[in-house]
């Protein structure tokens, strides 16, 4: 009798799941369009004040990254910092070409190699020798990135060939072991000036600021970080991260000679460099500079990007890099100090032309940071999409830091240097050369009139 019952249940369902998978699309296509019609009958018919139209409307005055900042704002009553780099659009690389060898150029055959070493501090006891041209920037242990992140920026930048820069967060010992060459900022927080981490440099820079923080102090919640990173900045208990405005080293622009004749003595001569952001008398604070002897300065223009600033720093403030880069170039040279001081660009490049072009005009080095974050993610990303960003993954306040795996995001973003190497190294066969050092203005042409002005590149359209 069960056996029975149970065959007339079993049937029973057969048939009402028989009978769903026949209306089912029925019925839904039935629901769609009552809802399709209902909502476009009252986009029709709603006066305009009662219309949800009119949010559509407001949208094309005010883009939709404005509304949401507004509503956060006006949630929070409070400084807002947004993640990265903004997307306001400013003159960048793209007002740029390379010319073409063929005839009165011949290319370079695809057998012959490419020299794409660099070094940096041509001058210092110890300068630092890098297989490419491509560094990976400045990004804080503890107060930007985890403990994961740092150490597959650094494995990563070994597997290419090329340096890493440890930001201005505490020192990592982890991040040193997996560095074959690492750049130590100075930076303006307490934890960065013990003097057997110095000596532990490749090179030492010393960081006044940046692109998208300007010259500003900040400050990371002590509950932002892990314990680990509050015990290595040498913070109590809950106390915060301060980064002050200014180094208290530096009291006025001739105390600078002073840090550096002490940094270059303590770590036994290896480039003493200074990372600024650029601004309107961007020439005077260069000139500083190179009274104060350094080996190398890193220049980061508006489009440079951080963990989370205001966003009226990122929006309103600082030089486009393409302006930075000529500018501080032209100041290098006509000083007489372009053969003694290197040059390090960033802040917005992303692909392997921009980088190119930003050599062509004058720099010595790149560095990245938004782009070789999103290498490093890769496909681990989707650990965490569609529901949260990837920044996730690599924050130290990141929800979900622990499912970063460090060899594949090492892997990944070794990968990524590499080939955008590739690519460099065939672009410049296609201008005729065989080493990075023999790229110049001379390999660019501007597309449009303000370029042409800024840059002081040939139009295209015009013949040289």
């Amino acid at each position: 009798m069960q056996g029975q019952n149970g065959r007339s249940g079993s049937g029973a369902a057969l048939a009402l799941t028989a009978i769903l998978a026949f209306l089912g699309p029925t019925l839904a296509r039935f629901a769609l369009r009552r809802f399709v019609n209902t909502s476009l009958k009252r986009l029709m018919t709603d006066p305009y004040r009662e219309n949800l139209w009119e949010l559509f409307s407001a949208g094309g005055r005010v883009s939709p990254q404005k509304i949401v900042e507004t509503n956060l704002r006006a949630s929070r009553g409070s400084l807002i910092n947004r993640p990265l780099a903004g997307p306001r659009a400013l003159p960048n690389f793209d007002g740029l070409v390379f010319h073409i060898a063929q005839l009165e150029t011949l290319p370079t055959p695809q057998e012959v190699p490419i020299d794409l070493r660099v070094r940096l501090g041509k001058r210092a006891r110890r300068p630092l020798d890098l297989e490419i041209p491509l560094i990976i920037g400045g990004m804080a242990y503890g107060l930007a990135l985890n403990e994961k992140t740092k150490i597959a920026l650094a494995r990563a930048a070994t597997a290419a060939g090329t340096a890493t820069n440890t930001g201005e967060g505490p020192w990592l010992p982890a991040e040193r072991r997996a560095a074959q060459r690492l750049i130590v900022q100075y930076a303006r927080g307490k934890w960065s000036k013990d003097p057997e981490h110095l000596k532990q440099a490749d090179m030492i820079e010393i960081q006044l600021g940046h692109g998208a923080w300007a010259g500003l102090g900040h400050v990371t919640a002590a509950r932002e970080m892990t314990a680990k990173a509050r015990r290595l900045a040498g913070l109590r208990p809950g106390e915060d991260a301060v980064v002050p405005a200014r180094l208290p080293d530096i009291t006025k622009p001739g105390s600078l000679r002073h840090l550096v004749d002490y940094l270059r003595a303590l770590s036994g001569g290896v480039p003493i460099g200074v990372k600024i952001g650029a601004g309107k008398y961007l020439e005077r604070d260069l000139a500083h500079l190179v009274a104060a002897g350094v080996d190398v300065i890193a220049v980061d223009g508006a489009q440079g990007a951080t963990r989370g600033s205001p966003p009226i720093i990122q929006d309103d403030f600082g030089l486009p890099t393409v302006y930075a880069l000529v500018r501080a170039q032209r100041f290098l040279r006509e000083r007489g100090a372009r053969d003694r001081v290197s040059l390090v660009i960033g802040g917005g490049l992303f692909t392997p032309g921009d980088f190119l072009k930003a050599l062509a005009l004058g720099a010595d080095a790149v560095y990245l940071g938004t782009i070789a974050l999103f290498a490093l993610t890769h496909t681990q990303a989707l650990h965490v999409l569609p529901w949260e960003p990837p920044t996730e993954l690599v924050f130290e306040s990141g929800r979900y830091r622990n499912r970063l795996s460090v060899g594949q995001a090492a892997r990944h973003l070794a990968n990524y240097l590499q080939a955008a190497a590739a690519e460099m190294a065939e672009g410049i066969r296609a201008l005729g050369k065989t080493s990075v050092a023999e790229l110049g203005p001379e390999d660019l042409m501007a597309l449009d009139p303000v370029t042409a002005e800024a840059t002081g590149i040939a139009l295209a359209y015009r013949p040289p």
